[in-house]
């Protein structure tokens, strides 16, 4: 019986160190194309929900929370409280936050925004990640992935993971 618990306890451990490796390594398995640090952000000219178009240029001057994502995503959808709370502590005249979502209705997408209460500014185009032109230019392979996006616009970080993100956000005076 000792040994039975023993076993039992250890394949736990394992069990949970590999839950905690595959945490620790989601950008080494999911965030290995996106765009590096320090290169220039390509063009983003897309829409939000009521139709009026939007220019990521116009943002320069600013940081920006690019947060690519989709209401049908598991993950994103775990990270959303978090990013809210990144918004709500970070989110000013020179942060803004911005989500591009790879919804495909716009009554989806709509509907959730509303039901979770998220405030900023959503972009789509109604096409699904494989197809979405801002996908590939931004070299999103999963969602959520996440950009930080200095005044200058280049990349101060793209990743899978809301941690890293909020540990970026936090070096901003």
């Amino acid at each position: 019986m000792k040994k039975l618990l023993i076993i039992i306890a250890s394949l736990c451990c394992f069990g949970v160190l590999a839950m905690a490796q595959e945490s620790v390594d989601a950008d080494a398995k999911y965030a290995t194309e996106m765009i590096k640090k320090g290169a220039k952000v390509p063009s983003l000219v897309m829409n939000d929900p009521s139709g009026v178009s939007h220019n990521l240029k116009s943002y320069r001057g600013k940081w920006v929370v690019l947060d690519f994502w989709a209401s049908w995503c598991p993950d994103c959808r775990q990270d959303m409280p978090a990013m809210k709370q990144l918004y709500e502590q970070y989110a000013s005249d020179k942060i803004a936050f911005i989500g591009v979502s790879f919804d495909t209705e716009r009554e989806k997408l709509v509907g959730y925004v509303a039901d979770n209460d998220i405030p900023w500014l959503q972009l789509c185009d109604y096409q699904k990640k494989k197809d979405s032109t801002v996908g590939k230019a931004f070299q999103v392979k999963w969602i959520p992935s996440m950009y930080l996006i200095d005044p200058k616009g280049r990349v101060v970080i793209g990743t899978v993971m809301i941690e890293k993100l909020a540990a970026e956000l936090s070096k901003i005076k």
